[in-house]
């Protein structure tokens, strides 16, 4: 027991758990102590103590500058699931920081079996496909690639995609009102062209999200793939579990 709680294993854990004390009484962009430093005041090796910011800098909590050293991450953006009400079935706040896009492709093509399926057309109908870079505070965070039937959004050009919500133009300008959605998540890893265009390194940990849009008659209205940064963005969701002193129907 006693070589166990000594061991590389405990060293490491003790370490990062140290670090995100340190991380979370601080302020983003602050410093932290130097590697020689942390390892004379915890009492392990250098290559332990990288184990653990290496495993801080892949979850977005610690950053590495060449040449200056490490510090506090950004805080991360946060995007909130709030349960359905009455009046709404399709409750998504939106997520925090000024939130614009880059049009990366935009065009007419047709959906083609798997994208048939997932909003319901022949593979031969049109839709409109826009893949777009999706920015906060004028930072990469997600690459989103959307599939629109075309015949719901005539005249749609693509500098409509680059500001504004897209639901809000759907309604204003479309009459398309959005109702539900299905969404699935889960995690990945970016490839060499997405790690270019979200700026991160390859093989970093991401967000892969799927949503399927329906409007108020369970039309669907989108099909929507998106990637999203692992080490900026994370999702927070409220439970209610009831009580459970109630009595049961």
């Amino acid at each position: 027991m006693g070589g166990e709680a000594s061991g590389p294993a405990y060293k490491r854990t003790r370490v990062r758990d140290y670090l995100r004390d340190y991380v979370e009484s601080r302020s983003p962009g602050d410093p932290i102590p130097s590697e020689r430093t942390l390892c004379e005041q915890l009492a392990v090796s250098r290559p332990t103590l990288r184990s653990a910011v290496d495993e801080l800098v892949s979850t977005g909590l610690i950053v590495r500058e060449h040449g200056r050293g490490m510090f506090v991450a950004p805080a991360k953006i946060t995007q909130e699931l709030a349960a359905a009400t009455e009046d709404h079935a399709f409750v998504l706040p939106r997520a925090a920081g000024t939130w614009t896009s880059r049009v990366l492709e935009f065009s007419t093509v047709r959906a083609g079996a798997r994208v048939g399926r997932k909003l319901n057309l022949s593979p031969a109908v049109e839709i409109v496909y826009i893949a777009r870079l999706r920015l906060v505070d004028g930072e990469p965070m997600a690459i989103e690639y959307l599939h629109v039937p075309a015949s719901l959004v005539g005249g749609l050009q693509a500098e409509e995609m680059e500001s504004g919500d897209f639901y809000e133009l759907l309604r204003d300008a479309h009459g398309v009102r959005v109702h539900e959605a299905t969404q699935w998540m889960e995690p990945t890893v970016v490839s060499e062209k997405e790690a270019r265009l979200l700026d991160v390194p390859v093989l970093s940990p991401a967000l892969h999200v799927e949503r399927l849009t329906t409007d108020r008659t369970g039309r669907p209205v989108e099909y929507v793939h998106s990637l999203y940064r692992g080490d900026r963005y994370r999702i927070v969701s409220h439970l209610s579990l009831g009580d459970p002193d109630a009595p049961t129907g």
